[in-house]
């Protein structure tokens, strides 16, 4: 409590719902909520940088993992209020498509305006990757310039997430059969479940930094 307390402070200027419609309280939660996963994507990644971790294997564990705390609390809420699983499970796909078809596609459609309104900038030029700077890889093709981010170790990335949420939805299907539902059943299943999922998590982890650093 004594930790949430200034949070709890901030988030006392949210209007109350009852006022027209609930609209000023949602996009007011929305901007605040914005705002904290600002705050705790920072923080992470100056972790992860103090600590000597690569950038990628940052954004893996410790951003991911900041960022999708907001994630885990509505979907534990929902998941204890309502009768079905289906918030709780939508809100973790829900957030997922946005993050993925929102995130990356305003980022790099603005960065693509962007470039093709400036143009080729000697800060473009002398951008240095590992096999060299833009001039020497892409001024060649692309005269004017442009909005260009080169792959790293993101294929092996999804391909191992790929698998693992293949696994976690296989799981969801076993519970529906089993136990008539995704959520809940008998104690021991619920521990049991909890544990496979959270060593998919773990697995994820450690396959990337094993890929991480042996082969990048």
């Amino acid at each position: 409590h004594t930790l949430a307390l200034a949070w709890k402070a901030a988030f006392l200027l949210v209007p109350p719902t009852s006022l027209m419609g609930a609209w000023p309280a949602f996009l007011s939660s929305l901007l605040g909520i914005g705002l904290v996963t600002i705050v705790i994507n920072d923080a992470a990644s100056l972790l992860g940088c103090s600590m000597g971790m690569a950038d990628d294997l940052t954004a893996l564990s410790l951003v991911a993992l900041g960022t999708s705390l907001p994630d885990t609390m509505a979907s534990r809420t929902a998941a204890r209020q309502d009768d079905t699983a289906d918030n709780s499970i939508g809100n973790i796909t829900g957030s997922n498509a946005v993050n993925v078809f929102l995130g990356m596609g305003i980022s790099w459609t603005i960065g693509s305006v962007y470039w093709s309104v400036v143009g080729v900038t000697d800060e473009w030029k002398s951008h240095q990757t590992k096999d060299g700077s833009y001039e020497q890889l892409f001024y060649a093709k692309y005269r004017k310039g442009g909005f260009i981010f080169p792959a790293g170790p993101l294929a092996f990335s999804v391909s191992v997430f790929s698998i693992g949420a293949f696994l976690c939805v296989a799981l969801l299907f076993y519970r529906r059969r089993a136990y008539g539902g995704e959520l809940g059943g008998p104690v021991i299943a619920q521990r049991r479940d909890s544990f496979l999922l959270l060593l998919l998590w773990i697995a994820f982890l450690t396959a990337n930094i094993v890929y991480q650093t042996l082969f990048v």
